[in-house]
């Protein structure tokens, strides 16, 4: 009976050491995690500065030289009896482009004879009046007048002759066909008739082909206002066709115009450039690239730059390896395979460790 309370008091004791032992053993801080998840999602790159040349990318289209455009219309009036050319056929000098039949030409040739009569006829007594100015029967003012008739008719028929010779016709056949020839080596751009057609002569707004020689071609851009300081005629540029990607030309701006646009407020940019094997098309799409002065810059990935409103920054791992936000100064974007690259001007280093993901997740941490 006297060794109960000595035991009891003795787990009382053992207890009340045990209890602090435990609750210190409870309360002691974990592993330093956060130091390890502080720069999850994190990615850097060492800048370097890089060699790189600004360009000027200005739309343009693909046209034909008005001055080489030939649009045939029919010289008289008839029927179209048929069409020998198709849109985009290649057709030389002298080509028939197309037959017409007209009553026209029959009147022509029947001025011709009139007038072939009226030669004969004045011819005949300017002969009479020789003989009778010779006798002295005829005095020599109506001589003259004899001589002035002649001279008319004789200019009368030569002008229906070369009337003849106009609507493509000699005055000695009987046909009333014409064919139309292409004055110029070229393309066929457009056909505006058809086959069994009536034509009005020149009265007629549409012309029933139109021929280009394309052997020189005109790329024409649209340029903004705020691009003409940096342009000027003769300076070389490239011109890139999306139909053949792997095509470079490369020539100089002939001319930049003086009207404005009102609509778009932009100038038309002219570069003429040969093509001998007729690759380019009248309307196809280009651009004409406009290369600027070589310049050093730091090329970063786009992530890496962060826009708040109008200013733009990146982040910068420095020595201690916190993270400094630093204000830059961007230039073009392009892209560089699957990647979108963007120039940095001013405010990278050569050298710094640029942060290119994960930027946006350091702005709450910078005054850690």
């Amino acid at each position: 009976m006297k060794t109960l309370p000595f035991r009891i008091d003795s787990l009382i004791l053992i207890a009340a050491v045990a209890a602090p032992m435990t609750a210190c053993k409870s309360s002691t801080p974990p592993s330093a995690e956060p130091a390890q998840t502080a720069n999850a999602g994190i990615e850097t790159m060492v800048a370097h500065v890089q060699h790189s040349t600004d360009s000027l990318d200005i739309p343009a289209r693909v046209t034909a030289d008005p001055s080489r455009v030939v649009h045939i219309y029919p010289p008289l009036s008839g029927r179209v009896l048929g069409l020998r050319v198709l849109p985009g056929q290649e057709v030389g000098k002298g080509a028939v482009v197309a037959t017409l039949q007209s009553s026209d030409i029959a009147a022509a040739r029947s001025d011709f004879e009139k007038a072939k009569i009226e030669v004969l006829r004045s011819d005949r007594a300017l002969t009479r009046g020789k003989l009778l100015l010779q006798h002295e029967v005829l005095s020599q003012a109506d001589y003259y007048e004899l001589e002035a008739a002649d001279e008319t008719a004789h200019s009368e028929m030569e002008r229906a002759r070369q009337r003849i010779h106009e609507l493509g016709f000699s005055e000695d056949s009987t046909s009333d066909e014409v064919a139309l020839r292409s004055p110029i080596p070229g393309v066929v751009l457009d056909i505006g008739t058809a086959a069994g057609e009536m034509q009005r002569s020149l009265d007629n707004a549409t012309p029933i082909a139109t021929i280009a020689d394309i052997d020189s071609v005109w790329i024409v851009g649209d340029v903004f206002e705020r691009d003409l300081a940096t342009l000027k005629p003769g300076r070389e540029v490239k011109v890139l066709v999306p139909a053949y990607p792997d095509l470079q030309l490369t020539g100089k701006i002939a001319n930049i115009g003086d009207a404005l646009d009102p609509n778009t407020h932009t100038l038309k940019l002219r570069v003429v450039l040969a093509n001998p094997k007729h690759t380019l098309k009248a309307d196809m799409f280009a651009t004409i690239r406009v290369p600027g002065a070589p310049r050093d810059a730091v090329i970063v990935p786009d992530t890496a730059v962060l826009h708040e409103g109008e200013k733009t920054s990146v982040f910068i791992q420095n020595a201690s390896g916190k993270y400094d936000q630093r204000p830059v100064t961007v230039g073009r974007s392009f892209t560089s395979g699957a990647v979108k690259n963007v120039e940095v001007l001013t405010g990278i280093n050569d050298g710094d460790k640029v942060v290119t993901a994960g930027g946006a997740l350091l702005r709450p941490m910078n005054g850690d």
